[in-house]
């Protein structure tokens, strides 16, 4: 009763990054409310989730095991959650904003009637006052994103309904064991008392997975374009810099909307969360969508003509010029000191 729940995404056997993250935000967010933290795994292939989700603070693991559940279709992972839920009555569910979470989700917040948060950059524990009414409310979270095209800072709250649902990005929060020796419980359950043998009408018969040839999230290095870059030929020059780094390319959802660099590369609420060592944004404005997709890089490097753009606040290092005349000049140095 009461506590946070881990909707784990399972794919071949293996947990998805974006749950291990909120697998630690959750064990954080338990320590606060001074509760337990459980894992919810349905699929097929789950002989090693056990190992791969209890060191991080899992405190019970709930299994559902039947080869109809894996790969994930709607229904039946649907209903496990909503009958799970009415059972043991969470005060907090979370899930990643994947293709699999933006499906799931709002229709088991739907059914629970507890409404839900998406694409949140941040999730804290605090209390709320309703004046009008003279109600505290204690221990609530709160659902933190951009909101009205990122100008504001949504700070949204669940007071009456449990449980208090939200979607988060993958990259968004650390992932960090808490013991490799965490002892926790597995409960393994009896999939037909949660799932009706209708919600099995839906079979996948065959599936076939692009995998991305980008990898920006676990790049070191990234050189990032914004719209300030110009052109997309001039975007030509970050690949040529990236290339001599060793780095990978990203953008700004602008410099994507003009069709300067592929969705892929996207940077920023709508795109990908990275925390690489050095981060090098040329004619990027520093809207706080992408800021909240590269604020935790290591080293912030900002080239822009604007000496006011809003990402030199919090870059470490601001050089003030154009794209073409700078990057040019990174490229000849930085060949010189490596020979």
């Amino acid at each position: 009763m009461n506590n946070i729940f881990v909707y784990l995404e399972i794919e071949e056997g293996t947990v998805a990054d974006v749950s291990q993250e909120l697998l630690t935000k959750g064990r954080s967010l338990a320590d606060q409310l001074g509760c337990q933290l459980e894992a919810i795994a349905a699929g097929a292939d789950l002989d090693t989730v056990e190992k791969q989700v209890i060191p991080y603070g899992v405190d019970v693991l709930h299994i559902f095991r039947d080869k109809r559940l894996s790969p994930y279709t709607t229904l039946p992972h649907t209903s496990i959650l909503v009958e799970l839920f009415k059972q043991e009555k969470p005060q907090i569910c979370l899930m990643g904003a994947t293709i699999i979470g933006r499906d799931l989700g709002p229709r088991v917040s739907s059914a629970l009637g507890s409404g839900l948060t998406a694409d949140c950059t941040s999730l804290e524990i605090g209390n709320h006052e309703e004046k009008k009414a003279g109600k505290t409310y204690e221990n609530l979270l709160y659902q933190i994103r951009p909101a009205f095209g990122g100008n504001i800072v949504a700070w949204i709250i669940n007071p009456d309904h449990r449980p208090q649902m939200a979607t988060v990005r993958e990259g968004v929060m650390k992932k960090e064991i808490l013991d490799p020796h965490y002892k926790g419980v597995v409960t393994e359950h009896p999939v037909n008392e949660y799932v009706k043998e209708a919600d099995f009408v839906v079979a996948i018969l065959d599936r076939h997975i692009e995998k991305s040839k980008v990898n920006i999230k676990n790049s070191p290095i990234i050189v990032s374009g914004g719209y300030g870059v110009g052109s997309k030929e001039n975007f030509q020059l970050l690949y040529q810099l990236a290339d001599v780094l060793g780095a990978e390319v990203g953008a700004s959802r602008a410099a994507v909307d003009a069709g300067y660099a592929e969705h892929e590369r996207q940077i920023g609420q709508t795109g990908v969360t990275v925390r690489p060592k050095v981060y090098i944004a040329c004619g990027i404005s520093g809207q706080i969508q992408h800021i909240a997709g590269m604020q935790d890089s290591s080293i912030i490097i900002s080239i822009n003509n604007d000496p006011n753009a809003p990402i030199n606040t919090i870059a470490d290092y601001v050089i003030t010029g154009e794209i073409e005349k700078v990057i040019p000049k990174m490229i000849k140095y930085y060949r010189k000191n490596t020979k």
